[in-house]
């Protein structure tokens, strides 16, 4: 008998500083799996107690010390849980987890975390060493055979995390006047579109607010009210497999988690999809 599973995705910007207004997002959201990244937290110093405390007994993470880090946890058991390293950094930015049988799933279901490399300030590899990295990063990205075979077969794949690549014009608040800011130049958005077109992955949250109509889910702490302007991007995502696609039920973007008590600037991303 088909059952939704709600995912959910968010750059925390450090977990352990921010464990109250989680709570907060999981209360609202009631995600059966939640992926969250940046979370700045080596393993063996990770609230587990605290994530337990939020319903959520399967905890598989990837964290290093001070920077980057991924986590997915979920409301029901992990068949299998995959990690990969790119670029040689030992930078912890993906980690992939699929639910089967254990979880009642007729089908598998994966999904893959992903947190892609902000890029620094200058949009160019040759004077900018963090530029340079986000691309290197994203050509591994292509070149991963595996993402397209899953996203092939007929096993549910889902895509997520902060990919931090604005792709259309909608997903910014001026596409003129960021065509030279790093996250929607167009040397990452030609790679960003030649890695979805690998899947092929289905831009899930376009489904639900149609490319016309300007979506964002983060909004720059260097804007004194974020409300004021609204001066977003649409840095996180949602992708699933083709297979997946018509399986998507609802999703919300939860825009007042930026106004939130020391908020992150991102905002949780859900999408419910009945399996």
């Amino acid at each position: 008998m088909p059952q939704n599973l709600t995912v959910c995705t968010w750059n925390i910007n450090s977990v352990r500083i921010r464990l109250d207004i989680l709570r907060d997002a999981v209360a609202r959201l009631q995600p059966d799996i939640l992926c969250l990244q940046e979370t700045k937290c080596q393993d063996d110093r990770f609230p587990l107690a605290a994530i337990r405390d939020l319903g959520f007994p399967h905890i598989a993470l990837n964290g290093q010390k001070g920077w980057h880090g991924v986590a997915t946890f979920s409301r029901l058991p992990f068949a299998a849980i995959e990690k990969r390293e790119f670029c040689g950094k030992g930078d912890a930015r993906h980690i992939a987890v699929t639910l089967g049988a254990e979880a009642g799933l007729a089908t598998p279901f994966t999904v893959h975390n992903f947190y892609v490399p902000a890029g620094g300030d200058i949009p160019d590899p040759d004077l900018n060493p963090k530029f340079a990295h986000k691309l290197a990063f994203l050509d591994e990205l292509i070149a991963w055979e595996r993402l397209p075979e899953q996203a092939r077969a007929q096993a549910h794949t889902v895509l997520v995390g902060d990919l931090n690549i604005a792709p259309l014009e909608t997903d910014v608040w001026s596409h003129k006047q960021l065509l030279t800011v790093v996250s929607h130049t167009p040397v990452e958005v030609e790679r960003m579109r030649r890695f979805q077109a690998t899947g092929p992955w289905v831009d899930v949250m376009r489904h639900f607010v149609p490319p016309e109509e300007k979506l964002f889910t983060w909004w720059s702490y260097r804007s004194p009210d974020w409300t004021a302007n609204d001066r977003g991007r649409r840095l996180d995502h949602v992708w699933t497999s083709p297979s997946l696609a018509p399986h998507a039920r609802a999703m919300t973007v939860l825009r007042e988690a930026r106004s939130w008590e020391r908020p992150s600037d991102h905002v949780p991303v859900a999408v419910t999809f009945e399996v």
